[in-house]
């Protein structure tokens, strides 16, 4: 079989050298604070750092502050629901975001009292513990079913339950599963006004991905015509819109070139990718432009409308640099393989086959990245940390960190095959 020939070029922007040799350095710098954790726990581990958690929040907050009159910020556990992260996020002023009973009964074991519950499909138990809770709780509803679920509960226990309804983003392909569309928002206000148990305070939409504010921007468009329709009753009632979350890191997203069109072209071809040091990056835009952007956008379309309280619900942006992974090689099997003490079932599936991140050798460091197929143990080939290591060479017994690996890790590890590292704060 001929195949043809593969794509000569990359339409994905390369990561300037320069940015990623500063980031090696920014962990390199602390080094010796890392190799002092293994004194008392050894690799493999996670280690958070909650300086790094309290700092952004703190950045989060001040940007969108500097833009819009009155704001809430909830941190989504979902990105990462260790509960000493979101323990430190309550105590930099965010109330928290849940999508299940399961982060509900964390968040309100943690104290928190400014809680909304999200998602799709919660079921009767889930709602009742809300219900339960209703004074530390909003439910954010996301269907016509729940509603009606929720107004049942409601009335069974002759109270109110302070509520607010999502809307679809996107009502086309597996997106439409989110919220309601938002040509129903108007029924759906009528139909929670009449049940006296659903006390409607607002509305909530997201928007995944951003790396720019620009979905996000189109859909506060599309909501102001909307709500510049409703009835003046059911606008008095909102007290709130949440914007959801869905904010990019800073540095962007980092690719290997199978995770690039271009290389994902060559693999459907039958092409082979070869090892390089070349690395992809999009780029994402600072928060400051983002709550720039946005603000000018809600202040236009939803605040000159609806007079109320904007709310965000930032996951990924705040714990994904809080957190890295230390590991150990175990196994030198050829000069360009090396096998180490931990699998990816440590971060729950195969990202590092497609997402670039740098692979540091603490116990050899240099600002030189060499070609080597850093892979775990498990019984697997998919088990890939990465194709190169920063340093001066790699032996068995080398600690090896791969940073910023907070956000949709820690919360997707899975039992298999090996243990599943130790939490260690510092």
């Amino acid at each position: 079989m001929i195949h043809p020939e593969p794509p000569n070029r990359h339409t994905t922007p390369l990561l300037p050298q320069e940015e990623l040799r500063a980031f090696v350095q920014h962990y390199l710098s602390n080094r010796q604070r890392y190799l002092e954790v293994l004194t008392a726990h050894p690799a493999p581990l996670y280690i958070l750092e909650s300086d790094v958690l309290t700092e952004r929040a703190g950045q989060f907050q001040h940007a969108f502050r500097q833009h819009l009159p009155e704001v809430g910020f909830y941190y989504a556990m979902k990105s990462n629901n260790h509960p000493t992260v979101a323990a430190t996020l309550l105590a930099a002023g965010f109330g928290l975001d849940v999508s299940s009973g399961l982060e509900l009964e964390m968040a309100l074991s943690l104290g928190a009292q400014d809680i909304v519950f999200s998602g799709p499909g919660k079921t009767r138990a889930e709602l009742e513990l809300a219900c339960a809770h209703r004074q530390r709780v909003t439910v954010l509803m996301d269907s016509f079913g729940e509603l009606e679920r929720l107004a049942a509960i409601a009335a069974r226990h002759d109270t109110q339950v302070r509520t607010g309804v999502r809307l679809t983003t996107n009502p086309n392909g597996l997106w439409r599963k989110f919220g309601i569309v938002p040509a129903d928002l108007g029924r759906f206000l009528a139909t929670a006004a009449s049940h006296p148990g659903i006390v409607m305070h607002g509305l909530q939409f997201h928007t995944s991905w951003n790396l720019t504010p620009a979905a996000q921007i189109d859909f506060i468009r599309t909501l102001g015509v909307i709500l510049a329709s409703l009835p003046q009753a059911y606008r008095e009632q909102l007290k709130f819109i949440d914007i959801g979350g869905g904010y990019w890191p800073p540095q962007g997203d980092w690719l290997q070139e199978a995770g690039t069109p271009a290389g994902m072209a060559q693999k459907a071809m039958g092409h082979a990718l070869a090892p390089g040091q070349s690395h992809y990056r999009l780029p994402a835009l600072p928060i400051a432009n983002f709550a720039s952007q946005l603000g000018e956008a809600i202040r236009e379309h939803l605040l000159a409308v609806v007079p109320c309280r904007i709310c965000f619900e930032p996951g990924r942006w705040l714990c994904n640099d809080a957190m890295h992974l230390l590991l150990s090689v175990v196994d030198k099997k050829q000069p360009d393989l090396v096998i180490t003490d931990a699998g990816t079932n440590a971060v729950g599936w195969e990202r590092f086959e497609s997402d670039y991140f740098p692979v540091i050798n603490l116990s050899r460091p240099a600002l030189e990245e060499r070609v080597c197929d850093i892979l775990g143990a498990l019984c697997t080939p998919h088990d890939v940390w990465g194709y190169n290591y920063w340093g001066q060479a790699i032996e068995p017994g080398d600690i090896l960190l791969i940073p910023t690996q907070g956000a949709y890790t820690y919360s997707l590890r899975q039992q298999f095959i090996k243990p599943l590292p130790e939490v260690v704060v510092i």
